[in-house]
C-alpha cells in the first residue's frame, strides 16, 4: 500500500529538488520552457511568452496541496537557479506504480544532472512511497533521454507505437523503460 507524503524537497550530491515557487517563472521560462529544441519531443508546446509559464507553475502550487502530487524543480546547488523539473506524470494507487517524466534546459544537457535526479526520485519514489513499479519512457527520436533511464537502473522494455502524441499534434512511437521495487533493492548500492 502506497503512503503518499507529496513534493518533498530531496538533497543529492549536487542538486536540490524542490517544489516551484514563482520566483522560477524566469529561470524556467530562459532555460527551457520557450526552447523549441527541448519542447519538441513533449506534448507542450514552447511558451510563447513568461505569462504562460507564470500560469503554468500557479497551476503546479496549487497542486501541491494533494498528496499525490510529486513534481520537483532541478535546481544545482551551485548555480542556485531552476534548470529543469522532473515529476510523475501518471499514477496508480490500485497496481502501486507510476511514470516519471523530466526536463532540463538545453544548455544543461549531458552533464549528468537528470540522471542524478531521476536516481534520487526513484529513490524517494520506492523508498518512501512505497511503489512497486517506477516506468519511463521517451520519443524513439530521443536516444539521450535512454541514457539517462538506464544510467538510472532502469531496464528497456520495448517499443509502444503510436504511444503519445508531441507538440505538434503527431502521434510518435515512444521506448519504455521501467524499474521494480525488487530489483530496486537487491542493486541498490550500484545504482
Amino acid at each position: 500500500m502506497l503512503e503518499h507524503k507529496g513534493t518533498k524537497e530531496i538533497v543529492t550530491h549536487r542538486l536540490l529538488l524542490r517544489r516551484f515557487n514563482l520566483n522560477d517563472a524566469d529561470d524556467m521560462f530562459c532555460n527551457w520552457a520557450n526552447d523549441d529544441e527541448v519542447t519538441k519531443c513533449l506534448a507542450w508546446s514552447s511558451h510563447e511568452n513568461i505569462e504562460i509559464t507564470k500560469k503554468t507553475i500557479t497551476n503546479w502550487i496549487g497542486s501541491y496541496d494533494s498528496m499525490e502530487m510529486y513534481h520537483w524543480a532541478i535546481v544545482p546547488s551551485d548555480l542556485k537557479k531552476t534548470i529543469g523539473s522532473i515529476s510523475v506524470t501518471e499514477l496508480s494507487d490500485n497496481n502501486e506504480k507510476c511514470e516519471v517524466g523530466y526536463c532540463i534546459s538545453r544548455k544543461f544537457w549531458g552533464k549528468g544532472y537528470v540522471t542524478e535526479a531521476l536516481k534520487a526520485v526513484i529513490s524517494f519514489l520506492f523508498e518512501d512511497i512505497g511503489f512497486e513499479r517506477i516506468a519511463a519512457f521517451h520519443h524513439i527520436e530521443n536516444t539521450a533521454s535512454a541514457k539517462v533511464m538506464l544510467k538510472a537502473g532502469m531496464k528497456y522494455e520495448g517499443r509502444i507505437r503510436k504511444y503519445i502524441k508531441n507538440n505538434c499534434g503527431e502521434f510518435k512511437d515512444c521506448d519504455l523503460y521501467s524499474i521494480i521495487k525488487e530489483e530496486y533493492f537487491n542493486n541498490k548500492s550500484s545504482i
